[in-house]
């Protein structure tokens, strides 16, 4: 009896059938999957920002569709890492629940504004804001400047020095962090990164993570940690709208980028603390340039 044989009548049927082009996609989604997911984790960004430009570039996959699956995957990703983080006492648990608080509504509005969109517009919008970050961030490096010292918003007539939080928190590990912010405008600003989570599925973690470094002074581990624990809950929310209107495909984008991407999420958080946060942030402003760019060119001349 051959292996084939074993199997019931219906599988051995279902695995004959499967092209040598269906198992190339399914193993190179699985790989982007878990790539995407290692990354994504470290820098607390889910990964979406990365799934999206690829599925569409290399897989050319419809943006509604493209950004309720990425979107559903991101969710996964987080939970996967925040699980992970949480066990090593990184997340800002106080900032993380507020975040997600003000996520939520951007995030449950955007998916009904994405399909009144033209369909090659959420690749140029997105490729713009892509390389809009990654040039912002490439300057502020060239400049040399540092993590902020948690007063700059204070100097603003319209917002007070008694708006400043402090945080201590110690890890598994035993590492401690200190860091003061002005937690208002912290909060905020995660309306706008919500309604970006479900219009381009990209999670919004890769804009917050850097933003809480260098405007409000986060040590990189505790703002990539606290923004995966946030984009968990608004994420989950996007991803359930999409859901009922439609947008995702679970098989095979879904199911096997799914695979790669839990698997890839937790050997993401534990790696993250033996890897430079400059090194870390740098490969972010790239990978965003690059992406940026291509979808850009894609979305002109398509």
């Amino acid at each position: 009896m051959t292996g084939l044989d074993a199997l019931p009548a219906g599988a051995s049927e279902w695995l004959l059938s499967v092209e040598w082009t269906d198992a190339r996609e399914w193993l190179l989604l699985t790989l982007m999957g878990f790539f995407t997911g290692v990354f994504g984790v470290m820098i607390g960004a889910g990964g979406g920002f990365v799934l999206v430009p690829i599925l569409r570039i290399f897989f050319d996959k419809d943006p509604v569709i493209v950004a309720g699956t990425a979107l559903a995957l991101v969710a996964l990703n987080a939970m996967s890492g925040t699980f992970r983080y949480r066990m090593m006492r990184l997340v800002d648990s106080r900032s993380a629940y507020m975040f997600a608080i003000v996520a939520i509504p951007g995030s449950v509005i955007a998916p009904f504004a994405l399909g009144k969109m033209v369909s090659e517009l959420p690749d140029l919008l997105f490729g713009v804001m892509l390389l809009g970050f990654g040039f912002w961030f490439a300057f502020r490096k060239i400049r040399g400047r540092g993590k902020s010292d948690g007063k700059r918003f204070s100097r603003r007539r319209f917002i007070t020095p008694r708006a400043l939080r402090m945080r201590f928190i110690t890890t598994q590990g035993g590492s401690v962090y200190r860091y003061r912010f002005h937690e208002p405008a912290a909060v905020s600003m995660n309306f706008a990164l919500g309604f970006l989570s479900s219009f381009f599925g990209v999670g919004g973690g890769f804009l917050r993570t850097p933003i809480l470094v260098y405007l409000f002074n986060f040590p990189v581990r505790i703002a990539a940690a606290t923004s995966l624990f946030a984009l968990a809950f608004y994420s989950s929310m996007g991803a359930m709208v999409h859901l009922i209107l439609g947008n995702i495909e679970w098989f095979p984008t879904f199911a096997f980028s799914g695979l790669g991407l839990w698997f890839g999420g937790q050997l993401g958080a534990r790696v993250s603390g033996r890897v430079s946060g400059d090194w870390i942030m740098g490969l972010l402003a790239l990978i965003t340039l690059g992406l940026g760019a291509q979808l850009v060119f894609q979305g002109v001349w398509s």
